[in-house]
């Protein structure tokens, strides 16, 4: 029996494998937003991919019943570059790590995001390996011991979201795992964007890394330290939003709102085509420490990847039999020694 897309629930996208993820991961936590989420989007399960490459977070495309494929460790946004723009009908998700993503698949992502391609990039960042055992990442901080830097990581991480801005991704956002409801907000946000979008997801892995994001996540200093952005609103925060976020001179500060007035506070702008001050907000906070901005930081139209091929596509189909290859190779194009 075929269901209509209408009726689907979140037990239509589980498959019959066993999520196997240690427990208390947020991944779980992941797992079931999208799972919901999908059931909302009106597409059939049968015109979602799912791509992966390698690490805990990439063991998501067995877990939904769409199609999918789990890659080889980095290269999840190539293979899904190729799916998307061979079957340009289809809703093609890349689901990677913050080592995954950000070491050896960091060219593949990168150029993916310039280009613009139709993909929907969930990246889980734990700031740890956790499929092997808790190495640090390339999203660890100064001084990170771990079993491979036992006397502190001396790598400077990667912010990704900064990253992201910098190659000109046209969506880029930032949730939380323990947050579901505002995940649910910028998954919307994301099923309208036609382009790359990206999304870095805070997720705690409480083996090697537990707690990592806990001033995001206590109820003692969440409301002090979750800086949400919102298009066309100013971005304040605190239990009484009785802090903002200002642009000045040196990039995004904070402020108290009651010291330089509610006008001077920023006023979110995502759709700006110019990406600088979104740049600025991605550095407010080097990591999940003190005021941390969440949501969406960019979304803007630019021309997308397959859009652009296919019409390159009918162009050559449309000179087909015109051109004269003996012409060509006469044409004088070539380097001769002198």
């Amino acid at each position: 029996m075929t269901i209509n897309v209408t009726d689907y629930t979140r037990a239509d996208f589980r498959s019959a494998q066993e999520v196997r993820w240690c427990p208390g991961c947020g991944d779980y936590t992941i797992l079931a937003t999208v799972q919901s989420f999908l059931a909302e989007m009106g597409i059939a399960r049968e015109d979602h991919v799912f791509i992966s490459g390698i690490g805990c977070s990439s063991r998501f495309p067995y877990y939904v019943d769409t199609y999918g494929m789990h890659g080889i460790h980095g290269r999840a946004p190539a293979i899904a570059s190729g799916v998307a723009s061979a079957n340009p009908d289809l809703t093609v998700w890349v689901i990677t790590g913050d080592g995954d993503g950000l070491s050896i698949g960091g060219n593949h992502l990168i150029h993916a995001l310039r280009r613009n391609v139709n993909l929907k990039i969930l990246l889980f960042n734990n700031q740890i390996y956790g499929l092997t055992k808790g190495q640090y990442s390339p999203t660890s901080e100064l001084g990170k011991k771990t079993k491979t830097s036992p006397m502190g990581s001396i790598d400077f991480p990667f912010n990704p979201i900064s990253l992201a801005l910098g190659a000109e991704a046209t969506f880029v956002a930032r949730t939380i795992d323990m947050d579901r409801a505002h995940m649910a907000e910028v998954l919307t946000a994301t099923a309208a964007h036609r382009g790359t979008s990206f999304i870095e997801i805070y997720q705690n892995c409480n083996v090697f890394n537990d707690k990592a994001f806990i001033e995001l996540t206590s109820r003692e200093t969440r409301d002090d330290n979750r800086v949400y952005l919102e298009h066309g609103k100013p971005i304040v925060f605190g239990p009484d939003d009785e802090y903002g976020v200002r642009i000045g001179e040196l990039g995004a500060e904070i402020v108290e709102v009651s010291a330089v007035g509610i006008d001077a506070i920023q006023v979110h702008n995502a759709k700006d085509p110019e990406p600088g001050v979104a740049f600025a907000l991605s550095r407010l906070s080097r990591g999940p420490h003190g005021p941390t901005p969440l949501g969406i930081f960019r979304d803007v139209d630019r021309a997308v990847y397959e859009d652009l091929m296919v019409g390159h596509i009918k162009q050559a189909q449309e000179l087909r039999g015109t051109g004269d290859l003996a012409a060509l190779l006469r044409s004088g194009g070539s380097w001769k020694a002198e």
